[in-house]
């Protein structure tokens, strides 16, 4: 039986776990939560979780740690902490055999072909997976990330993207509206896709309805702070707030939109999920005719996405368990 350790490790907070792989399953074992902040030296804090087991518990001598920003060469300098990583240098101090470091978007690649049922839902009625095919995941939180994973003879890699950060396309005079005025608003040459569809988006999209509509300055939302707008909206939306939901159901159509489209640049038959903050939070929506239409409405070729399984993660601990899945690649 082989001992893994998996780890988030982002600005806030890291999360460690270790995990034991039985009957080629992943079982979590002890885990721990760490305020980031608390700890100057990354290195001192995982070697202070693994001296904390019980008595007799097994060291794991494989890792994969997703971390908050981007991998370069086995180091990554965390978006929001001093902290440098290095693969080789981590794994000596640690003793462990082994340690990878993956941007904590792009390692979601490798746990998708493991999720459970209860870990994922899917969107509309999936085809069938091909497994030999690219798989892909775009998330909307805080910002949009996006990731491929490529099918090898020893398992998916994953590649990370700056797909988000492509130019934001209106398909009607409406999104076309929007886009002069986030570009006038926010003082930019170009508006990336990123700006529209995230969560982030979602307050922006509304901040738009509310300085175009007659009555918008007088409108509950207008007194909102930015940072808090977009779940109000979400919140407003679903109380039939009609200006929330105009601008909750042009946000849906072009997070569809783009989700389509990803799907057509990867061909990713073996299947595409919708993960991020926003996917547990905003579900149903996902599932209506608004984002599913957008999603499919690819012209020529709409068959090749209705041939494309949808599904949506809803597992909050979703980067732990695929740090867990690429540790066990490891032991190959």
């Amino acid at each position: 039986m082989s001992t893994l350790l998996a780890g988030d490790v982002g600005g806030t907070k890291t999360l460690l776990a270790l995990y034991t792989v039985e009957g080629g399953r992943l079982i979590r074992g002890r885990s721990e939560r760490f305020a980031s902040a608390d700890w100057q030296d990354f290195a001192a804090l995982l070697n202070h979780f693994l001296a904390a087991g019980p008595p007799g518990e097994a060291r794991p001598a494989h890792a994969c740690l997703a971390v908050a920003g981007p991998v370069r060469g086995g180091r990554v300098k965390l978006t929001n902490l001093p902290w440098l990583l290095e693969e080789r240098a981590l794994a000596a101090t640690c003793g462990l055999a082994r340690l990878e470091l993956v941007n904590d978007f792009a390692v979601l690649i490798y746990g998708l072909p493991h999720l459970e049922p209860d870990q994922q839902l899917a969107l509309r009625s999936p085809g069938d997976r091909d497994p030999k095919a690219p798989v892909a995941i775009l998330g909307a939180g805080t910002g949009l990330g996006v990731a491929i994973g490529v099918p090898t003879p020893t398992g998916l890699i994953a590649i990370a993207s700056e797909a988000s950060h492509a130019e934001f396309a209106p398909r009607s005079d409406q999104e076309w509206q929007l886009k002069r005025w986030l570009l006038a608003d926010l003082k930019l040459e170009r508006l990336s896709i990123e700006r529209v569809v995230s969560g982030t988006g979602l307050g922006e999209v509304m901040r738009w309805q509310l300085a175009v509509h007659p009555d918008g300055h007088s409108h509950p939302l207008a007194a909102v702070d930015p940072g808090e707008l977009p779940a109000a909206t979400a919140a407003a939306a679903a109380n039939a707030d009609p200006l929330a939901r105009a601008a909750l159901d042009l946000w849906l159509g072009a997070y569809g939109s783009v989700a389509g489209d990803l799907a057509l640049q990867t061909l990713c038959l073996g299947g595409l999920w919708v993960g991020g903050g926003t996917a547990g939070k905003l579900l149903s929506e996902l599932r209506t005719p608004t984002f599913l239409q957008a999603f499919l409405n690819k012209g020529r070729l709409s068959a090749v996405v209705e041939q494309v399984p949808l599904m949506a993660v809803v597992d909050g601990d979703a980067g732990l368990f695929s740090a867990a899945c690429r540790a066990r690649m490891l032991l190959v």
